[in-house]
């Protein structure tokens, strides 16, 4: 991990909500939960990525997330994410957030944990039974 990966660091990237992030068992295909923490970790996960060695890259390994108003197939969802902590150079934890315009659908914290990958670590590395 580069030293620039350091608390503060923030991204923030903006999606169209299409069918296939829907939910429709409510009557109405609204934003479900899962789609929004996919996007969350991904703008998480791609924050810290251009601040990585070749061989490392991030797994989540702990979500708290809270989804608190809906929302519908064309609108446009902001994701924002800030790297709050990093513990033992390699669980960083993000605050994130999920809006609308100025509607918040949802918050979470996320820690993801920075594995090494390569010939023979790869799933055994990110499931920390070595390193």
């Amino acid at each position: 991990m580069q030293p620039t990966v350091a608390p503060g660091l923030r991204s923030e990237e903006t999606f169209t909500i299409t069918d296939a992030m829907t939910t429709a068992h409510t009557g109405t295909a609204v934003f479900s939960t899962p789609a929004m923490i996919q996007l969350m970790e991904n703008v998480s996960a791609g924050l810290v990525q251009a601040h990585l060695d070749g061989h490392e890259s991030t797994v989540g390994v702990h979500v708290c997330v809270s989804h608190v108003a809906g929302s519908l197939v064309g609108e446009e969802v902001i994701v924002r994410t800030e790297l709050r902590t990093i513990e033992r150079d390699r669980f960083l934890t993000f605050d994130v957030s999920a809006h609308v315009g100025d509607r918040l659908l949802g918050t979470r914290s996320l820690g993801m944990s920075l594995r090494l990958f390569g010939a023979g670590l790869g799933l055994v590395s990110a499931m920390g039974l070595i390193g």
